[in-house]
């Protein structure tokens, strides 16, 4: 019996979920190895405040949570919707990008720039701000994810909270590194997901929930 190929949509789902194991898995380790050095807690949100850009995918799977959120806990899901719009119509104005579709303008020091000049107070929408929690925490976008302890990044990058590993020397944080994501798989699912949508470039949280 022959069947069916599964909508695209589903197969980008199911790849989603498999990177989801594995940088998950990674941060994990990095928590194991980070012990006490490690601030992130319940709560403890400085980091969901200032837009900053995702991905395609990391947009379309924030899209999937709150479609889920909305058939679970639909006045949870109204919240933050509403926020989302809220946000989107303070930020619009100056937007670096099209206020319309949410996309970033690509590349350049000018964009970097002007992304930059971004309101760095404006929270996540997806942050309840009663009780400083992610309200979309298990569709989160993967900086999010990978925010906190070392983490590899573009090969030779290493990103890491200010608020952890406070005192710690190179060697300490070195010794809890992981690179969350080493065979690219994000990568070729962006690609994948954009050849399908015909939607390109990158975006910020509160446009990909709002639109």
């Amino acid at each position: 019996m022959i069947f069916p190929a599964r909508p695209e949509s589903e197969q980008i789902a199911a790849g989603d979920a498999g990177l989801i194991q594995i940088v998950d898995a990674a941060m994990a380790e990095a928590a194991k190895k980070s012990g006490s050095w490690l601030a992130c807690r319940p709560g403890c949100n400085q980091c969901c405040h200032g837009a900053f850009a995702i991905n395609q995918l990391d947009a379309h799977r924030l899209r999937r949570g709150l479609a889920e959120l909305v058939s679970t806990d639909p006045e949870r899901a109204a919240r933050v919707l509403k926020r989302s719009l809220a946000s989107v119509v303070r930020m619009a104005p100056g937007f670096p990008g099209d206020p319309v579709t949410g996309l970033l303008l690509a590349g350049g020091e000018e964009a970097e720039k002007q992304f930059a000049d971004c309101d760095d107070d404006e929270p996540c929408p997806a942050l309840d701000p009663a009780t400083g929690t992610c309200d979309l925490y298990a569709w989160r976008p993967m900086t999010c994810r990978v925010f906190g302890p070392p983490v590899r990044t573009h090969s030779t990058a290493v990103g890491i909270c200010e608020l952890c590993f406070d005192g710690a020397s190179d060697e300490e944080i070195t010794a809890c590194l992981v690179d969350p994501d080493p065979d690219g798989v994000e990568s070729s699912l962006v690609e994948e997901l954009e050849r399908a949508t015909g939607t390109r470039g990158m975006t910020i949280v509160a446009y990909s929930l709002a639109t």
